[in-house]
């Protein structure tokens, strides 16, 4: 894998370490939540200039390139339907395919039963998103290897995904809103707890800190 450096939500970059051999992302704990909308445009700018790379196929099993422990697969959903990925059992992070994370960030969209009803009369077979695993979908609606129901790039799904991460990324020099403050101030906390473990500290240690941190970073946001 290489490293590329993306946009950071509050200040500064997210380093994710990319795979275009294999189409696939590996996040170390939080770096998802880290990521700015400004940081999502460019990786997906990133996958498409990549998108013709010669491609190769999974190794089997994947495992966690911190811990070494075998990866777990899993699911979740948004609005533009479910994605899969894999996650390390020590929350060291998570792996996931460039079109798992499409669907994850919306520029992807999963095929409605009536479209993939429409596509069974001409296509018989197509490639799992996830795995890329033979799908017959004259057969099956999701992989049978690893669940990823049959998705489809959709132009109007890309325009809308891009615009919405555009207009997210021009209000993020604005103050933020309550909310994201609020995020900011728990993942600092959650980094904090995870270093005092790495130390064999308590808990309570520096939980002082965390109206400092807040006051910090509205300063911080305020001041620029």
């Amino acid at each position: 894998m290489s490293a590329h450096r993306f946009m950071r939500k509050l200040n500064g970059d997210v380093t994710l370490d990319l795979c275009f051999a294999c189409q696939a992302i590996w996040f170390d704990e939080y770096e998802s939540l880290q990521l700015a909308p400004a940081g999502v445009i460019d990786l997906f700018k990133l996958i498409h200039e990549h998108r013709d790379d010669q491609r190769l196929p999974l190794a089997s099993p994947l495992r966690c390139p911190r811990c070494n422990e075998r990866l777990i697969q899993s699911q979740d959903r948004v609005k533009s339907g479910l994605f899969n990925y894999l996650r390390c059992g020590q929350q060291d992070g998570r792996f996931i395919t460039f079109a798992q994370f499409m669907i994850e960030k919306g520029f992807v969209r999963q095929l409605t039963g009536a479209e993939l009803d429409k596509l069974k009369l001409r296509i018989g077979v197509v490639r799992c998103t996830g795995c890329g695993a033979p799908v017959d979908i004259r057969k099956d609606s999701a992989c049978t290897h690893c669940r990823a129901p049959i998705a489809i790039l959709d132009t109007q799904a890309v325009e809308a995904a891009l615009a919405g991460y555009q207009q997210a990324a021009m209000k993020q020099a604005a103050p933020p809103e309550p909310a994201l403050l609020a995020e900011a101030i728990l993942f600092r906390e959650r980094e904090r707890s995870q270093r005092q473990r790495e130390r064999g500290r308590g808990l309570n240690a520096d939980i002082g800190d965390l109206l400092q941190d807040g006051v910090a970073m509205l300063w911080d946001r305020l001041g620029r």
